[in-house]
């Protein structure tokens, strides 16, 4: 299963966000990685470094590679509506995110591994893809084996279900239902997807 296992505070230091989740480094060197950190001068940023930074953000962000996102960019453009807004639907609708968007697992990391290690269901049944693409009406629980994990009951404790209107869950079931897929208004992150989809139509 690919995925980036590099440094992860180095990462969000360059982007200045803290994308793979809160990351108290990132708070106390809240400037670019390097030698010369704050005092570096920057050189002004190409029209496709713009565009490439953006897309190398969004996939650090949902934790892909290239392949798979760039899988998912053909999958949004062969469909119907606005192609980068379908992306980011299409990357907020994996099941890996929505089980970090329900505040069972603290990071889009963390889901991916409750997922592959079959501790959560849809619809009843243990799914263990991460990127599985969930439609409305789903319900996404845990497994009721995995109900007392020490990391998911951390999770709920700590990291209090934020309210997304696309999604709605019952604590005393230990499930989230996936309600419709989301508006882009609706969607927090801060992904410029315009300057992926030039970037790709190059």
């Amino acid at each position: 299963m690919a995925r980036y296992t590099g440094p992860r505070t180095r990462i969000a230091r360059k982007f200045g966000e803290p994308i793979f989740g809160p990351d108290k480094h990132l708070e106390r060197r809240n400037f670019p990685p390097g030698q010369h950190g704050v005092n570096k001068k920057r050189k002004k940023t190409s029209e496709y470094g713009v565009q490439l930074r953006e897309k190398q953000k969004a996939k650090y962000t949902y934790g892909m590679l290239e392949r798979q996102f760039r899988n998912t960019f053909e999958k949004a453009q062969s469909s119907k509506g606005v192609t980068g807004e379908v992306l980011l639907q299409l990357l907020e609708s994996r099941l890996d995110n929505v089980v970090y968007r329900l505040g069972i697992a603290p990071t889009r990391a963390a889901a991916r591994q409750l997922v592959s290690h079959r501790h959560i269901t849809v619809n009843g049944l243990v799914l263990n893809i991460p990127s599985a693409q969930l439609k409305p009406g789903d319900i996404i629980g845990v497994r009721e084996k995995s109900k007392s994990l020490e990391s998911i009951v951390d999770s709920l404790t700590t990291k209090k279900y934020s309210k997304l209107s696309w999604l709605e869950w019952d604590d005393s079931q230990m499930a989230g239902k996936f309600m419709n897929v989301p508006e882009r208004t609706d969607i927090p992150e801060s992904i410029k997807e315009q300057l992926i989809v030039e970037l790709y139509s190059k």
